[in-house]
């Protein structure tokens, strides 16, 4: 595919006026993500839940809410019921996600973030908490 269709297809798929896309484009940081990361579409986010202690919403180790590379969930790989205490921290992850994807400094995919949500736990006035691994898996 040619780099003008590619842009033709982002044009599309995000809504933009000839005038929008020109702006979008006058930021190097941005034209990087679209042409060059080709894994970018290729990759998705997985945050897995590996401590869990008094979650209200009963996230329970091995749950994993899965994401695209441009950081919208994929239902159907998800708990059904997802405690937004539990996603804050997966989004904080994502720019460090992003320069990975647009400097390629970890072609294997071998990185990863271990975070918490943001209930502080019982021994500190929540009500329990969950930490999750978030890393970054290849689709195909």
């Amino acid at each position: 595919m040619d780099l003008e269709e590619i842009w033709r297809r982002f044009q599309k798929h995000m809504g933009y006026t000839d005038e929008e896309l020109k702006v979008f484009r006058s930021d190097p940081q941005k034209v990087k993500m679209v042409t060059g990361t080709p894994e970018f579409a290729k990759c998705r986010v997985v945050a897995e839940v590996i401590e869990s202690h008094g979650c209200h919403a009963q996230h329970k180790v091995g749950d994993r809410f899965v994401l695209t590379a441009g950081g919208q969930l994929i239902a159907e790989e998800c708990p059904k019921r997802m405690c937004l205490s539990a996603l804050a921290p997966i989004h904080q992850a994502m720019p460090a996600i992003f320069e990975r994807l647009i400097s390629r400094s970890d072609p294997n995919l071998e990185r990863y973030h271990i975070v918490q949500c943001t209930d502080v736990g019982l021994d500190k006035g929540g009500w329990g908490k969950i930490l999750m691994k978030v890393t970054l898996e290849k689709t195909r």
